[in-house]
């Protein structure tokens, strides 16, 4: 049996790298960031580890199947390249799917406000890559706040510098228009 799980992640392994890298040909030029390598084989590879979560939750016996059976591993192992090879394609379409349908092009705003700065971050630039006049991210980290606005981002609101900024008004009875920090 632990034969055939190191079997079965070295598929899930070589599928997802393989996957990966013929992403990273077919659209890498889209993408010129040199870290734009690893982060295609990173998708292909957890594109392709999910495959037996996948067939779980459809009730397949096919990882069970493969242990026994060449053939069952052989299908197992397509379903791996089909998975790596497709990731790229159903994330591209997924974003674009999701901004098409909250109408970004028309918005006069975007405003982004999750929980998750970097979700945060990719909605707004994702926003003004799509036509929107303004976007306008939630970011809790201040490191960022610089770095926002060199993108193209039009507000950063950081609650922590409005906190300080409102209780250093109340303390100095004026407008602060930043924390001194």
């Amino acid at each position: 049996m632990a034969n055939h799980i190191f079997i079965l992640a070295t598929v899930m392994l070589l599928a997802g790298i393989f996957g990966g890298l013929v992403n990273f040909y077919l659209y890498g030029d889209k993408d010129p960031d040199s870290a734009s390598l690893p982060r295609f084989l990173v998708v292909g590879v957890g594109a392709s580890f999910l495959v037996p979560v996948v067939l779980d939750m459809v009730n397949s016996e096919l990882v069970l199947e493969s242990q026994g059976d060449p053939s069952q591993l052989l299908i197992f192992t397509g379903f791996c390249l089909v998975s790596a090879l497709l990731s790229r394609f159903v994330i591209d379409n997924m974003s674009d799917r999701i901004l098409n349908e909250a109408n970004v092009r028309t918005a006069e705003a975007v405003i982004a406000v999750t929980n998750d700065d970097q979700i945060n971050i990719l909605s707004s630039l994702l926003a003004k890559r799509d036509g929107s006049k303004r976007a306008m991210t939630l970011v809790n980290n201040a490191s960022y706040g610089a770095l926002m606005r060199s993108l193209g981002v039009d507000a950063v609101v950081n609650p922590r510098a409005i906190t300080v900024s409102r209780i250093l008004q109340h303390i100095r009875r004026g407008r602060i228009r930043g924390p001194p920090f």
